[in-house]
């Protein structure tokens, strides 16, 4: 490989760290920090009072904390599993985080997000998202855990990337709301974009991710 080639492989990765892992890992951190004050246990947040009669219901409650507790913590534990540094030089790491992962996602995270669908906000169609985004991310996230049982490293990678984008849309969304509330986009009307963009997007994302990373693997063990 000559050094053009390396130096334009140098640019390509700086150009990702600094242009999606920074905002990634920024807004992450954000969301994590904005959630863990509704550990206070207090009802002064707009979204308890918009939905006081549910929290009377302790099964609702209840499911309310864990699955933020899941969303935040498996947003940050996921952050560890793309490091190639920790992969590397510190794989015990990303095996015993991604196994935590696996284990919020599976038992905490997605069960409770799909109770929770069940009386989300919006018409039908967006409870019917909110139950698709509950089961997509326990389906994606209990492949990446088989594949890589089976010693299928790729496939593992290819799932776990679908698993993350699911976990991401709970950032996506409010950067997204955010955006839209700038441009003076009606409440609800805002509401239901910043949810399906949030989806599609980032699937689309993944998708194009995987196909990236798998025609560099082809190209890798062909050549």
């Amino acid at each position: 490989m000559n050094s053009r080639m390396i130096t334009l492989k140098k640019i390509k990765k700086f150009g990702i760290l600094i242009f999606f892992w920074l905002p990634v890992a920024f807004f992450s951190l954000l969301l994590i920090n904005n959630t863990v004050p509704y550990f206070n246990f207090s009802n002064k947040f707009s979204f308890i009072q918009e939905r006081a009669v549910l929290f009377l219901q302790p099964i609702y409650r209840a499911s309310f904390y864990v699955h933020i507790f899941a969303g935040m913590f498996c947003i940050g534990t996921a952050l560890l599993q793309f490091s190639s540094y920790l992969l590397k030089k510190r794989k015990a790491i990303h095996v015993w985080s991604g196994r935590v992962y696996v284990a919020v996602v599976l038992l905490l995270g997605a069960p409770t997000g799909l109770y929770m669908s069940f009386f989300a906000k919006g018409s039908g169609a967006e409870r019917g998202l909110f139950m698709f985004m509950a089961l997509a991310w326990f389906y994606f996230t209990l492949k990446g855990f088989t594949t890589i049982l089976q010693k299928n490293v790729l496939a593992h990678k290819v799932w776990m990337i679908r698993s993350y984008a699911m976990a991401m849309t709970a950032v996506t969304f409010r950067v997204y709301y955010i955006i839209l509330y700038l441009l003076d986009v009606e409440l609800t009307k805002n509401y239901e974009l910043s949810l399906w963009i949030s989806v599609l997007g980032n699937l689309l994302v993944a998708e194009s991710i995987i196909f990236q990373r798998t025609k560099h693997y082809l190209n890798t063990f062909t050549t």
